[in-house]
């Protein structure tokens, strides 16, 4: 049975012996048995004070919403949070501290603000001369595949930090450590490695039982769909938030699905099919209005190729209809939400056309392929 990297602990009572432990978790640091990793680095070391991703560590609060610092109730320990003013941990944070650890399900994407939660803390493990361990935990749809173009970093930000493709193909221990080498963090790492886990294996190939990364990637399949469609929330279509089917459906009250469908019918994307549904967002875009949409049906997860499919999409919609928009950069921010997803200009500014993205894709997938094997740690 595959271990996750909390569950192998007891093997590893010397990094922590009289050591003075704080911890980045949500409500997927846990054990097969649902108790939490607050909860058993409480009881085995001696646990000091928790940090709080976007959602927070218990795992109640929406995307997006800015977080204050709190006491956890259960634990006593002190919660800083990393998703408010402050996302980089301060020297006053880790003061108390002589060991950071990491245990969060990291979803595959690089969209998904963890991985940069992660790289900021690793930043200040390092400029604060702490240990930094990441308790490791399987990829959501898998280690083995690579896709998306590469990350130009004039556009960098918390949803795009490092020159990743969109779908990177490593489990968070090996990001770590491919953040520390080739990144020069270079701080004090340890990555708690998995038991019997194969690179080729998806959340639902190891059986274990799935909890939530975040309110909006509510199923294991969601992760595959939100590679695909999270590009919506850059524009004014609906990625299906405020759903039961959020990341698998889009939609917008004006949306012309039927000339949608044809034109996807064309190109003959792999292993995924598309219905036409109508859909009422309760909160998000489009709010307490029907929407046409549109609901993907992953049918063989090996062949689908969410990037591509999710430019394909979003051209042929933005063809078909006049209403589509880009939303305008978010408060103050220098570049629109689409620039900062698809991490460039080309598609906002149609320098590209649909087939030199795609063919951009592929290059850019092999170089990373190449450059990702160097940090692996299963086979």
């Amino acid at each position: 049975m595959l271990k996750v990297g909390i569950e192998r602990i007891d093997q590893f009572k010397e990094l922590f012996k009289n050591k003075r432990v704080g911890l980045i978790t949500n409500p997927t640091g846990v054990d097969n048995n649902f108790k939490s990793t607050i909860n058993i680095l409480n009881e085995k070391t001696n646990l000091i004070t928790l940090y709080a991703p976007e959602h927070g560590v218990r795992g109640d609060i929406q995307a997006g919403v800015k977080l204050d610092d709190y006491v956890d109730l259960e634990t006593g320990c002190q919660v800083y949070s990393l998703y408010g003013k402050t996302r980089k941990p301060t020297a006053e944070m880790l003061e108390q501290i002589d060991l950071l650890c990491f245990d969060i399900q990291d979803v595959g994407a690089r969209y998904y603000t963890f991985i940069y939660t992660l790289a900021y803390a690793m930043m200040s493990a390092k400029e604060n001369g702490k240990t930094f361990v990441v308790f490791d935990r399987p990829n959501l749809v898998g280690a083995n595949k690579v896709e998306g173009n590469m990350l130009d970093l004039s556009y960098r930000s918390f949803v795009g930090y490092y020159p990743l493709p969109q779908r990177y193909g490593l489990t968070v221990g090996e990001l770590a450590k491919l953040y520390n080498e080739e990144y020069k963090i270079n701080c004090d790492l340890v990555v708690i490695e998995m038991e019997n886990y194969q690179r080729t294996m998806d959340f639902e190939a190891t059986k274990r039982l799935f909890v939530a990364p975040s309110p909006n990637i509510p199923t294991p399949i969601t992760a595959y769909a939100y590679l695909a469609t999270c590009l919506f929330e850059g524009t004014n279509v609906s990625e299906g938030r405020g759903t039961t089917l959020p990341f698998k459906v889009i939609g917008a009250p004006w949306l012309d699905t039927k000339s949608v469908l044809e034109e996807l019918e064309k190109v003959a994307l792999k292993g995924v099919l598309f219905r036409e549904l109508v859909f009422t967002p309760t909160f998000s875009k489009h709010q307490g209005t029907l929407c046409k949409g549109l609901e993907l049906y992953i049918t063989n997860k090996e062949t689908f190729e969410p990037v591509i499919t999710g430019y394909t999409l979003l051209d042929i919609i933005r063809e078909k209809n006049k209403e589509f928009k880009f939303l305008p950069p978010y408060h103050a921010g220098k570049h629109p939400m689409i620039d900062l997803l698809t991490g460039g200009s080309f598609l906002r500014e149609k320098t590209k056309s649909l087939s030199e993205i795609i063919k951009q894709i592929r290059l850019d997938s092999k170089i990373f392929e190449e450059l990702k094997e160097r940090y692996h740690l299963y086979g």
